[in-house]
């Protein structure tokens, strides 16, 4: 007698299923491949069954994948500036693991986690005993948006004949630290 073996159940559909799919997808091939259809496919799911997970389809999957890489929590560390430094590495490690979603980062407003992320970052900087701590998050978000997007630019990621992004800047962590340390010490005057 020859059994088969046993047909595993099919994973639930999940928005975190739904958004680490979709990464992928923006990661490997672009965020312009990114379509319900695609996705759909990858998930091995109908397009239609995502919008039980985000009723306003596409719009809101891009919400939900500028969010996952901009919602960025970390402890509050000694200083000031060591939290600052903290939630800048963290920012810029979340954003060049999806080259494919940058571009979001860059012009979606923040919403949902992002906002409350954004909320922590400037009270533990405002109760390390920095002054404008919420002038001084806008800054520090430029910074490490800036720096990634130059970082993926030199990489070549964009490029239609590139298949994956590699870090191909050297000089990238020493470029990235060595801006870090200057505006922080300017935020300190």
């Amino acid at each position: 007698m020859i059994t088969m073996p046993a047909k595993r159940p099919p994973v639930p559909l999940s928005r975190e299923r739904i958004i680490e799919a979709a990464l992928h997808i923006a990661d490997s091939q672009g965020l312009r491949r990114l379509t319900m259809r695609r996705l759909g496919d990858a998930l091995q799911v109908e397009a239609m069954a995502i919008y039980h997970h985000l009723p306003r389809g596409k719009e809101a999957l891009m919400d939900a994948l500028a969010e996952h890489v901009t919602a960025v929590h970390v402890e509050q560390a000694a200083t000031w500036q060591e939290t600052a430094r903290a939630w800048c590495r963290a920012g810029r490690e979340m954003l060049r693991e999806h080259p494919g979603v940058l571009a979001l980062a860059l012009t979606k407003p923040p919403k949902g986690a992002t906002v409350i992320a954004i909320g922590e970052q400037i009270e533990q900087l405002a109760d390390g005993g920095l002054p404008g701590a919420e002038e001084a998050v806008r800054t520090l978000r430029a910074f490490v948006f800036g720096s990634v997007a130059v970082e993926v630019q030199r990489s070549g990621w964009a490029d239609p004949e590139v298949d994956e992004w590699v870090r191909r800047d050297r000089d990238a962590d020493a470029d990235f630290e060595r801006g870090l340390d200057a505006l922080l010490r300017g935020l300190q005057t």
